[in-house]
């Protein structure tokens, strides 16, 4: 009930305006039970005057016998009346009032009592009565509320107690007591209200009345949602029904932007029962206080654990800065930017310390509220902030700037800038806050928060919480640069160790794929290669190391080449991992004792690998594995299967055997080998990877590159969670007409033999101009193994883009080429053969082994 200001004094004539609203109470006989110190101000009896006497004689002095019969009958309907009549002051004369007679009922429907109040509209004259005029009778607000439960109660701080009766009226001590508690409830801060069990108004204090803007006498005893009926107040209501329906108290939160439209403000309500003597609900009363303060800081906070979770996710610069401006926009600024130094995107160390004097960023990030302003800087874009602009300037101190319309570093900033200048001026921006992005003592950029027209100016606890929230991006920023710098310094040490391009050879045609992780794990270590061997043959080899970062490019450098070094020896798969195996226990032990442990390189070295040996002249394909997934293979009709390889133990794991498996590959089959991080992922297990693979092979592709493209767009997400190495070779063959081969009786006399057929041979191939040359290295390897070898002996001649001679016998011991003295008799053969051919060497086969030597052909397609 609005009940301030000062009480008005009656006079003659006074013309001072209507009188603020008066209250009393009366029980069910006409004995006035209660009375505000506004019915004192404005007739001049206090408490102690009339409360215990009757009512009737006071309030309804010269009214005329039909008003007072009306009065009767409605108040005993159980419905409100309301009209004008004289009621008379203390010093005699009458006060035409406009009155508001209502009634309290019990728990039977009955009329336990009555609230009046009135207020005066125009002043009557001093001694003379003014007429009374017809009121009116209306029906009362119990169908509009949950059902009355008793009779309505008045907050003992409003009104006198209702047993108070001449001998209290007396009591000074207890007038002075019901005065202050009057004045209490009346000057709160809170919002306060009683209602009765109709949800009528009882009773509001001068807070409640001037934040509602409806004066005491506008509310008193009309429903709540008669007077407060805008939507904002329909969940309230609902609160309150449930309280005088159920009978427990109950808080309730509110936002809104009544009181100020450029900021919400919350309030915080608490509403509870008000029981009578015998236990029953007799009316409900409510607190309500602003609680925006609060609900700011809850705010505030809320905004710093999700900027806990959620700025960060990734190692990725730009999605950082991207995180950041989603969180904060609206809830903090309607508009944020997020530039930084060139030099970040590179990786690179800034230079320690703030950044002073002018300075160009490049946008990264910004995020607009709906409605909001137009950037002034594209994505992608530089922009060179002047020294005296608020983002300059938190750069050079290394301290968050805020900023506001009017403030000249603010105004020269936009108008320097036309794009600038369109946006504050079309937007109302009128509140700037440029923040530093700064970790570990270093520089990185500025994020600028920005409000417009609608919003309130920033305040110091708004740069407090974009300094924190900077903060926070700031480190994961930084940790998001060094993974960029070391994620580059990785895979240009991987690029570097795996082959820029694939050597040629006549064995298959092949193309390659090499995908680093687009996961946070980083470069790993994961490679293939493709080695030319002796006889036309080639291997085929994919490996994967165990980890990820410097340390696993490294390993798998260091495997590659060591898988080179062996297949030069020409070793057969299963041989070569077995060595290989245990080159990588020797280098674990070798990193336990010169690597301080870390996450990256603690536990054993480990590593796979398949290594596959094809032969074009007989077509056979040899692989080993050492924990390695096994190659998918497509054959020329179309039919697609896994080669079922023999799958060894890990590379690292020591003391287990390797055991190869040949299958022969008609002329054009697809061969594919790859890492697990192919046919593995968050949302794939092997065995559907490996389906998956099989059915992306299946499908046909004018090309390896294409057919590479195709494979890894169809199984992989676009930023894959592992290192992918993919090698796709199409087989080819050596024909009949190509291979010539000969057995040689294990007798000198038979060299002779051997060197004409080898001369006929390249007379039918068209190679007379190299036959001088071939012949001579036949006899000398030919009679070499006569001499030293074993029986059988077997001279082939392989034509392709190279002239191929091998010879091959029993005996497994190897030559080597040695220097003869002057006067040494034997000896040179070898070295004859090294100064005449391009290359040559040996190999172990089943049977013994095999020395080669290989002629450059001026015309290989001849």
């Amino acid at each position: 009930m609005h009940t301030g200001g000062a009480a008005p004094q009656d006079g003659p004539g006074d013309q001072r305006g209507p009188a603020p609203a008066a209250t009393a109470t009366l029980d069910a006989r006409g004995v006035v039970t209660a009375w505000t110190e506004r019915a004192r101000g404005l007739l001049g009896h206090g408490p102690g005057d009339v409360v215990g006497r009757p009512g009737s004689g006071l309030l309804m002095a010269n009214v005329s016998d039909t008003v007072s019969r009306a009065v009767r009958e409605a108040l005993s309907g159980g419905r409100e009346w309301t009209g004008t009549a004289p009621v008379r002051h203390r010093d005699g004369h009458f006060v035409e009032l406009d009155l508001r007679v209502s009634p309290l009922l019990g728990c039977d429907g009955r009329a336990q009592g009555f609230v009046v109040t009135g207020s005066s509209g125009c002043r009557g004259a001093h001694g003379a009565p003014g007429s009374a005029r017809a009121g009116t009778a209306e029906a009362g607000p119990a169908d509009k509320g949950p059902a009355d439960k008793g009779p309505a109660s008045v907050s003992p701080a409003e009104v006198s107690p209702p047993d108070a009766g001449p001998a209290a009226a007396g009591d000074g001590t207890a007038t002075g007591a019901r005065a202050m508690l009057d004045g209490a409830f009346t000057q709160s801060p809170l919002f306060c209200a009683v209602f009765d069990t109709g949800l009528r108004f009882l009773r509001m204090n001068e807070t409640a009345a001037r934040m509602l803007g409806l004066p005491e006498n506008k509310v008193l005893g009309r429903p709540f949602h008669e007077v407060l009926h805008q939507p904002a107040f329909e969940e309230f209501h609902r609160v309150l029904c449930r309280v005088a329906e159920s009978g427990s108290p109950a808080c309730h939160e509110s936002r809104s932007h009544a009181a100020d439209p450029t900021r919400e403000r919350a309030w915080t309500s608490w509403i509870w029962p008000v029981r009578d003597g015998a236990g029953e609900v007799c009316g409900i009363a409510t607190a309500t206080f602003d609680s925006s303060e609060q609900h700011r800081a809850r705010q505030r906070l809320a905004l710093l654990s999700e900027a806990g979770a959620g700025i960060g996710t990734t190692l990725d610069v730009v999605h950082t800065a991207q995180e950041l401006v989603r969180l904060v926009v609206p809830r903090l600024a309607d508009f944020v930017s997020v530039d930084l130094l060139d030099s970040v995107l590179r990786g690179e160390e800034p230079a320690p310390g703030p950044v002073g004097g002018s300075v160009v960023l490049r946008r990264l990030a910004h995020d607009v509220s709906e409605g909001g302003p137009r950037p002034a800087v594209e994505l992608g874009e530089v922009d060179r902030y002047p020294e005296f602009s608020p983002p300059a300037r938190s750069l050079s101190t290394g301290r968050p700037v805020l900023s506001r319309a009017g403030d000249p570093d603010f105004t020269l900033w936009s108008a320097r800038n036309a794009a600038r200048d369109v946006q504050v001026r079309e937007s109302g921006i009128h509140s700037v806050m440029a923040v530093p992005l700064r970790a570990r003592g270093i520089t990185l950029g500025v994020a600028v928060f920005s409000r417009g027209e609608g919003s309130a100016p920033f305040g110091r606890e708004d740069l407090v919480l974009a300094e924190e929230l900077a903060g926070k991006a700031a480190v994961s920023v930084d940790n998001a640069r060094r993974y960029t710098r070391e994620h580059g310094t990785a895979l240009a040490l991987q690029r570097s160790l795996l082959p820029r391009r694939l050597p040629g050879q006549a064995a298959v045609e092949v193309a390659s794929r090499y995908l680093p992780a687009g996961s946070q794990a980083g470069v790993g270590g994961d490679w293939f290669d493709v080695i030319p061997l002796s006889g036309t043959r080639v291997a085929l080899v994919v490996g994967d190391v165990v980890g990820h970062g410097i340390h696993a490019s490294a390993t798998m450098g260091r495997l590659r080449m060591a898988v080179r070094t062996l297949a030069d020896v020409d070793l057969p798969p299963d041989e070569l991992l077995t060595h290989l195996d245990d080159l990588v226990t020797h280098l674990g032990s070798e990193d336990e004792d010169a690597i301080p442990p870390s996450v990256e390189t603690a536990g054993e070295l480990g590593a796979t690998c398949l290594y596959a040996v094809y032969d074009p002249v007989s077509r056979r394909c040899t692989v080993a594995s050492a924990g390695h997934p096994p190659p998918v293979v497509r054959l020329p009709d179309g039919t697609v299967d896994l080669i079922d390889v023999t799958a060894g133990p890990p590379l690292g794991i020591g003391g287990m055997p390797f055991e190869s498996t040949e299958r022969v590959l008609p002329e054009g089959s697809l061969l594919a080998l790859y890492t697990d991080g192919l046919i593995e992922g968050r949302d794939m297990d092997p065995d559907a990877g490996t389906q998956a693979l099989r059915t992306a092979l299946a499908a046909p592709a004018a090309s390896l590159e294409i057919a590479c493209t195709a494979l890894l767009s169809s199984m992989l997400p676009e930023r894959p969670a592992d290192d992918v190495a993919l090698l796709i070779a199409r087989t080819r063959a050596l024909h009949a007409d190509q291979v010539a081969e000969w057995d040689v009786p294990a007798d000198p006399e038979h060299v002779a033999e051997a060197r004409l057929r080898t001369s006929a041979q390249l007379t039918e191939w068209g190679l007379d101009e190299v036959a001088f040359v071939t012949e001579l290295v036949v006899s000398e390897l030919v009679t070499n193994a006569i001499r030293y070898g074993a029986a059988p002996v077997r001279l082939r001649l392989i034509r392709d883009r190279t002239l191929i001679i091998e010879v091959s016998d029993a005996n497994s011991t190897a030559p080597h080429l040695r220097r003869a003295q002057i006067f040494d008799e034997g000896g040179r053969g070898l070295l004859l053969v090294a100064q005449l051919t391009q290359s040559w060497g040996t190999r172990q086969t089943p049977g013994g082994k095999t020395i080669w030597a290989e002629q450059s052909l001026a015309n290989p397609s001849s």
